[in-house]
């Protein structure tokens, strides 16, 4: 049913072991959709750009969550993860240092998914 709806859910995750709940609901409701056949594109930013790190996500630790590794890839496999531009900069995280498959792109990239027709946004 969901997978018909053509749609795009843009997902940003703000949060990383700062607040690992917030991040997990990112993470969890984003591969929840790539699962149900919608078209999902994941943004790191803020604490949450760390992840885009090879083994960084294999650090965090939540009871009673799927492990970050997991649902990367699984984003990675049926979607699409971009750090932030500005996020990655400020942590010195240049291309070559993330996980293959991720991108850096800035906000225009940002507000033209946003902005496409049929795009929902959900930020953590």
């Amino acid at each position: 049913m969901l997978a018909a709806m053509a749609r795009l859910l843009v997902v940003k995750a703000t949060a990383g072991a700062d607040a690992p709940e917030r991040c997990n609901q990112a993470f969890n409701v984003a591969a929840t959709a790539a699962t149900a056949g919608v078209d999902v594109s994941f943004w790191l930013t803020g604490e949450s750009t760390w992840f885009a790190r090879p083994g960084r996500a294999a650090t965090f630790v939540l009871p009673h969550a799927a492990p970050l590794p997991d649902l990367i890839d699984l984003l990675l496999e049926t979607g699409r993860i971009t750090a932030c531009t500005q996020c990655a900069a400020r942590r010195d995280i240049g291309p070559g240092d993330v996980i293959p498959g991720i991108r850096i792109a800035g906000a225009a990239a940002f507000v033209e998914e946003i902005m496409s027709d049929g795009a929902q946004a959900l930020v953590y």
